[in-house]
């Protein structure tokens, strides 16, 4: 009961971990482990916890290689940080669920045939995405840093991540509305000759192609968020974070991800872009989405007029006078130079995150029931 208390002190903390105390290397022993054991979890029952699109693409044996590895990586940090007791109760908890983890089969559980159209949860998208957003975008963080002084655990961690738990697990519900939005409310505008044409073009020109059109829905949806008060409501909810990084663009109410999709989706399904280009495209969104929050020092000259860059969107979320309802765009920067809601500052980098006035609570629950709750 001891060692839970201290982890359920340590989920609820903030800051940096000490170093040279087995608390780094704990913190990823664990992480790993959790990671291992909803793995395993996702192969004993694929059918309710892996998503139908994802597992078409990537291959088991590699997935298992990989958790192979992971096991092997935690189980090895947790042993040695218990023998030369650094944070043992830490590498206790580490080493007992990869223990569990292999009594339940490992990397080795056999996945039997089974039903492809039962309801289910992204787990398999949680883990793959957490695992490698993590480990691409701390990185990044680390050797770019913007703020130096900002820990990987900075204050309000956990709502962010919350929000990443639960958007996440219910990428399929997302996808069903999202798709069922589109057919029933764009599906008349959906025209053989177009969608012939735009399907035949060559792939750099329809990558860059569905990128300005996504980006231009993107930009108008985006500006009504902040125009329409009613709409701002739900997005007050990203506006809160106050530290950017890799995390930070997690925080997006469940009605405002429901509603963008599917507008963003719209003229994509409409122009009828084949899937290489479109899953080109989900490449590209994702990375953007994640890295133009990160906490790195990136400005790319030139080239921030033309490209959403860190520094283009970090403005976008400055509490700064110059910087309110401003950079729109998630992908081309032009777009809001065009329009002229482009941010014209003398200073290079924003003094302040998060909404005016800071009237957003924090708690994943309790931001989602604030559009409803609040009156002003």
């Amino acid at each position: 009961m001891e060692d839970l208390d201290k982890l359920n002190r340590l989920a609820a903390s903030h800051g940096a971990l000490q170093r040279g105390t087995g608390m780094v290397s704990g913190v990823i022993a664990l992480s790993l482990a959790i990671l291992c054991f909803l793995g395993v979890l996702a192969f004993h029952f694929p059918q309710y916890l892996t998503t139908p699109q994802l597992r078409q693409s990537y291959d088991v044996a590699v997935i298992r290689q990989i958790m192979l590895g992971a096991l092997a990586v935690s189980g090895g940090i947790a042993l040695f940080n218990i023998l030369f007791g650094r944070a043992r109760w830490l590498a206790f908890s580490a080493f007992v669920l990869v223990g569990l983890c292999l009594l339940l089969g490992g990397h080795k559980v056999p996945v039997n045939d089974f039903p492809d159209n039962t309801p289910y949860i992204g787990l398999d998208w949680f883990i793959l995405d957490l695992l490698g957003s993590t480990l691409i975008f701390v990185f990044i963080e680390k050797l770019f840093a913007l703020r130096r002084d900002q820990p990987v655990f900075r204050a309000e961690w956990q709502t962010d991540f919350h929000h990443f738990i639960v958007n996440h697990l219910v990428v399929g519900f997302v996808l069903l509305a999202t798709n069922l939005l589109v057919h029933k409310l764009f599906g008349w505008a959906a025209k053989d000759g177009i969608r012939g044409w735009v399907e035949s073009l060559p792939f750099p020109v329809a990558l860059f192609l569905i990128i300005l059109v996504a980006d231009l829905v993107q930009y108008w949806t985006h500006r009504a968020y902040h125009e329409v008060p009613l709409l701002w409501r739900l997005h007050a909810v990203h506006h809160s974070v106050k530290s950017m990084d890799w995390l930070a663009g997690s925080r997006q109410h469940i009605l405002e991800l429901l509603i963008t999709r599917t507008l963003v989706l719209a003229p994509i399904y409409v122009l009828g872009f084949s899937k290489e280009v479109i899953d080109a495209y989900i490449v590209v969104v994702g990375f953007q989405a994640v890295f133009n929050h990160a906490n790195v020092s990136v400005r790319l000259g030139p080239l921030r007029y033309l490209i959403v860059t860190p520094n283009f969107h970090h403005w976008h979320h400055s509490q700064d006078d110059e910087a309110i309802d401003k950079n729109y765009a998630a992908h081309f920067a032009f777009l809001d130079h065009l329009f002229g809601t482009a941010v014209k500052s003398d200073r290079p980098w924003p003094g302040q995150y998060g909404v005016q006035g800071d009237y957003v609570p924090d708690g994943f629950l309790k931001q989602v029931a604030f559009p409803f709750r609040w009156k002003g």
